[in-house]
């Protein structure tokens, strides 16, 4: 097998993991008024459920940071997707409280495997092209965001049972992932893209990753804030029926993935700088247009306008990234992947506290000014070579990694 032809199966057998992941995330986190009714979990606890998967999956992530160094990343996310699938049907199996608990604890653990290993070898992959793909990694999540929570709008309007609504997905995907893991390329070696063993940060290294962490906590702030509250808003403050209540991730995962197709044209176009600085007025904008919203189909404007906003904030935060540490882009993402489980962590207690303790169209206003946090830290994401024209694509090659395109599933 020529080398080309293996790229290009590891490069399909990673998409089809990303939209694996895409499809199960969002059979999750669209199913939480179910969840939450079928075990009986108050308003008050489940925002203590919600914070810990993020929890459980940083702990993950942090630890896969150090497996990797004994065993291959395609090797801890082929064991870690099988555990995520079946986590999932877990959480649909249960009867008691604790059987959501463990199961959930499951998902945690093997859902922070998965993300980084899965990231790391699209890292790998993209290095050995040359050039940009991670794009297209991230566009087969959303793809299968979009199948997801279609699937659990389909099992809500039904009236089908978590486990009945989860099994199908579970029995169909399981063995073409175990299949497609078989074809996964991992990189041949442990050096940065300069062809030098991999650097840390250096002295004063993380200060100046630092703005960009916040930028990307606040973003998966926002980001979690949709696929934990969305459903539950609809349904408890806009009036909407439990099935419709689905629809909002569904609308927030097609803009995000039209966002991904454009904005790369963007960035080309006007800058890194400018397309931040426009998702993140968006971005707000959206989330204002929710905390109003009089009815369901004002909430969906709402959640279009986020979609759109959102995806470009956290991609071009992993690119600047690369750029600043040329030498240590594997460290720098990875430092900066783990403040996506802190905004998730911090997101979805936040908005549950204030909507119990105040309302929740009020809570929606908190991951609103948050976001625009990264109006002020905008010219971090760099001038002119920022672009990512085709030009600069060339003389880059390997030299520049651009995981720009890359996140955890914004």
């Amino acid at each position: 097998m020529t080398d080309d032809v293996r790229l290009r199966r590891g490069r399909g057998a990673l998409g089809f993991s990303f939209f694996v992941q895409g499809v199960t995330f969002a059979l999750l986190v669209t199913r939480i008024p179910a969840i939450q009714d079928r075990y009986g979990i108050s308003d008050g606890l489940l925002p203590v459920f919600l914070a810990a998967v993020p929890v459980l999956a940083g702990v993950a992530s942090v630890a896969t940071e150090h497996l990797v160094k004994r065993v291959a990343p395609s090797v801890v996310l082929r064991w870690a997707q099988p555990l995520v699938l079946l986590s999932l049907l877990g959480v649909g199996a249960g009867e008691r409280l604790w059987h959501v608990a463990v199961a959930l604890g499951a998902f945690g653990l093997s859902v922070g495997a998965l993300d980084a290993s899965m990231n790391m070898l699209g890292v790998s992959l993209q290095r050995a092209y040359g050039r940009s793909i991670m794009l297209g990694f991230h566009a087969a999540y959303s793809l299968g965001g979009i199948l997801g929570a279609s699937a659990a709008w389909y099992g809500a309007h039904a009236h089908l049972g978590l486990f009945t609504g989860y099994f199908p997905a579970v029995a169909v995907l399981l063995p073409l992932v175990l299949l497609g893991s078989r074809t996964y390329v991992d990189r041949a070696d442990r050096t940065a893209s300069d062809g030098l063993p991999e650097k840390g940060l250096g002295a004063g290294g993380f200060a100046l990753l630092l703005p960009l962490c916040l930028v990307m906590a606040c973003a998966y702030i926002g980001d979690s804030t949709v696929a934990n509250w969305s459903a539950k808003y609809l349904q408890d403050v806009l009036g909407s029926s439990e099935q419709t209540a689905t629809v909002p991730y569904n609308v927030y995962m097609v803009t995000t993935l039209v966002g991904r197709a454009v904005g790369d044209l963007g960035v080309r176009r006007f800058g890194a700088v400018a397309v931040v600085r426009g998702g993140t007025l968006l971005a707000a904008s959206g989330f204002a247009v929710v905390a109003a919203a009089p009815g369901v189909w004002t909430g969906m404007l709402g959640f279009t306008l986020l979609g759109i906003g959102l995806c470009v904030i956290v991609p071009q935060t992993f690119a600047a990234a690369g750029r600043l540490f040329p030498g240590a882009s594997d460290t720098a993402v990875a430092r900066l992947n783990i403040f996506n489980y802190v905004g998730f962590l911090i997101g979805s207690p936040l908005v549950g506290a204030i909507g119990d303790a105040w309302s929740y169209r009020g809570a929606m206003l908190v991951p609103m000014v948050l976001v625009l946090i990264t109006l002020f830290h905008a010219r971090s994401f760099g001038p002119r070579e920022a672009r990512y024209g085709v030009d600069h694509e060339r003389r880059a090659g390997d030299r520049a990694v651009d995981v720009g395109r890359g996140g955890n599933g914004v």
